[in-house]
């Protein structure tokens, strides 16, 4: 347990360059106290760790000590090979180190873990984009990323894609982090001081595939400490999701209908609206969904087809009731036959066999009487009748 400590203080202070008691003592789940100690076992053991004194001090490395990564595991080592997504790096302007770090690591590994970066590879792929959608590479993504690196403010001009004619900026930022979602990349900045308006949070998001020119200064910004690009960029994805839902739809689902809402709508919206839902004696659930227009509502909820029937908004409804006239003008056989599920092949028109006990000695067969004998004369009104006899009559 200690030795496994040990170890990862070194690993700690290797990557972190100067590390506080406190801060090593939170990593390692331990008292200042314990890492105290740990340091002067270490010392003995004849790795260099140098503490400063005062306020600011810590502890850290002398001389660019390094320890190779020996002692890491099977599963250790197919995790870090996976860690990175190849389109990712490859977009960042890294693939070329990320390949001279994999060799580096796989060169340090023990020999009896075997082709660890092949074994994973040939086994797992990373594929960020969506369905249906061309991945983004941005030819700034590169320059963005230098800039987030070094703790550097850029300039850059901004197409904003909520204005007509995609109309350009001028923003000046100190970019914090990227974020690539669904194959799209995204800049989290902050406004300087300076720059913003005191009424406004100084944090924004861009798209990086609508800066249109970067210039990256060489003076760096001072950089919030507390943030968090993981716990922002939740928050903001969830208020951007939702703040997109400006209009409500109420609808009644069938069984299908349900199953099949939160495939063609917002997800966290369907399961929302059918968390609140109430089901009628036919088994028909009417929610009140949270589209992003009555427009877009319309397109989504159309390929539900008879799963849905839209109650409210009235124009909405309007809309839906023009769309199923037009559809069913297209196919006006569907007026004279019977629906999917509605009743069983219609009856052959011809005479119709009457059973063996119903027969008449010395005369021939005639033809049943109801809905199959108007079938015998014009079997699609022979099937209308049917259908309107009942279910029990088509049995």
């Amino acid at each position: 347990m200690r030795a496994a400590r040990l170890i990862r203080m070194v690993l700690l202070l290797q990557a972190r360059r100067e590390m506080t008691a406190a801060e090593l003592a939170a990593e390692l789940e331990v008292s200042e106290r314990t890492v105290s100690r740990d340091v002067l076992a270490l010392s003995e053991a004849g790795v260099p760790v140098y503490a400063d004194r005062g306020r600011a001090g810590g502890y850290r490395l002398v001389g660019g000590y390094r320890t190779r990564l020996t002692g890491m595991g099977r599963s250790e080592a197919e995790a870090l090979f996976l860690s990175g997504v190849p389109s990712a790096l490859r977009d960042l302007g890294l693939a070329d180190a990320a390949s001279a770090a994999r060799l580096k690591v796989s060169a340090a590994l023990d020999p009896a873990l075997g082709d660890v970066h092949g074994s994973a590879a040939q086994r797992f792929h990373l594929d960020a984009p969506g369905w249906w959608q061309a991945p983004e590479t941005p030819a700034l993504l590169p320059a963005l990323a230098d800039a987030v690196w070094s703790d550097r403010g850029i300039l850059v001009r901004y197409r904003r894609g909520d204005t007509p004619g995609d109309r350009e900026v001028e923003r000046e930022l100190e970019p914090h982090g990227l974020v690539l979602k669904a194959g799209r990349w995204y800049l989290t900045a902050r406004v300087p001081a300076d720059a913003g308006r005191a009424d406004r949070s100084p944090w924004r998001v861009y798209r990086v595939g609508r800066f249109t020119e970067v210039t990256v200064h060489d003076a760096h910004f001072d950089r919030d400490g507390g943030f968090d690009l993981a716990g922002f960029w939740a928050e903001h994805a969830a208020a951007f999701a939702h703040s997109l839902l400006r209009s409500e739809v109420t609808v009644r689902l069938t069984a299908p209908g349900v199953r099949r809402l939160r495939y063609v709508t917002d997800r966290a919206a369907a399961d929302e609206a059918l968390a609140g839902g109430t089901v009628d004696g036919r088994g028909r659930t009417t929610v009140v969904l949270g589209v992003e227009s009555e427009e877009v509502g319309f397109e989504q909820l159309l390929t539900l087809g008879p799963e849905c029937e839209v109650l409210g908004p009235p124009s909405l409804r309007q809309r839906f009731a023009d769309a199923a006239r037009r559809t069913a003008a297209l196919y006006p056989e569907a007026a004279d036959g019977p629906g999917p599920g509605d009743a069983g092949p219609p009856p052959q028109p011809g005479p119709q066999r009457v059973p063996e006990r119903e027969r008449v000695p010395g005369r021939a067969a005639a033809p049943a009487a109801g809905p199959a004998a108007g079938a015998a004369a014009d079997p699609v009104a022979g099937a209308a009748a049917g259908r309107a006899a009942g279910p029990d009559a088509q049995r």
